[in-house]
């Protein structure tokens, strides 16, 4: 089975609100690595201003250690960068595709619209992460199904099987991120909420940025709603976590303080 390592690779600040984190996820089978989504990379803390611009950092908030980027993550847990063969997008914002400059040999695994979108030029990518040229490996459209939704196994080869879940809205092209773990699974939601209070309500405070920050918010309340069904009617089959909310990560990271 597929170990999955939970690691933080990055805080973001913005008064106001709670702080936030990069909840990746580092999949290990035997020596072969793989991570869901990069956080903030080592060429995003040395060279801030030069790669996302000082009005983006302003805006969200972006906290730069060295110490907290995926690369010395996985060296903290005993494992070696160069193993990550593959790189698993939920999608392409600057806070989730920092590090893929640290994992320049792997194969980057997106939904198809995803990787046009970024191609495309769109505002909300940063087109310096992208520019030291990847190897994309993109999904469309399946007939597969997974507790009632569209499915898109992912072709990197590990014992358990790993699945991109269209959640779109937050993107055009936002996929989560399903691995098998033996009887249950584990779900990745990437932005498809930013805190988990918003599961059951849609009047947090934090709904207003996700509905800002929306590239369509029909499609993102969908998906929402896809989700709680889910722990709703499978909640005992699927453990969900999201890429921001840093009462999901495990009780090994200390929780930054909060404005």
């Amino acid at each position: 089975m597929t170990t999955i390592h939970h690691i933080n690779c990055g805080t973001l600040v913005v008064p106001s609100f709670p702080t936030v984190v990069c909840h990746c996820l580092l999949l290990q089978d035997g020596e072969r690595l793989a991570l869901v989504d990069t956080g903030i990379g080592l060429q995003d803390v040395r060279n801030p201003v030069e790669r996302l611009g000082q009005q983006l950092i302003d805006m969200a908030g972006f906290q730069f250690n060295e110490s907290d980027t995926a690369l010395h993550r996985i060296e903290a847990i005993g494992l070696s960068p160069a193993d990550v063969q593959h790189v698993i997008l939920t999608h392409g914002d600057p806070d989730h595709a920092g590090g893929l400059t640290d994992f320049p040999n792997a194969q980057v695994h997106v939904s198809e619209v995803e990787q046009a979108q970024v191609a495309s030029g769109h505002w909300r990518y940063v087109p310096t992460q992208f520019a030291h040229g990847l190897s994309w490996k993109t999904y469309g459209r399946s007939a597969r199904r997974w507790f009632g939704m569209e499915a898109r196994p992912v072709d990197v080869g590990f014992s358990s099987e790993v699945l991109l879940i269209p959640l779109f809205g937050h993107t055009l092209g936002h996929c989560g991120v399903a691995v098998q773990q033996e009887d249950k699974w584990m779900l990745h939601v990437g932005d498809a909420y930013y805190l988990r209070a918003e599961m059951t309500t849609d009047d947090h405070p934090v709904s207003q940025i996700a509905i800002q920050r929306a590239d369509d918010d029909v499609q993102r309340r969908a998906s929402l709603e896809h989700l709680r069904r889910l722990v709703r009617d499978h909640g005992d089959e699927v453990d969900m976590i999201g890429y921001h909310d840093l009462t999901e990560l495990p009780d090994q990271y200390p929780l930054p303080c909060q404005s």
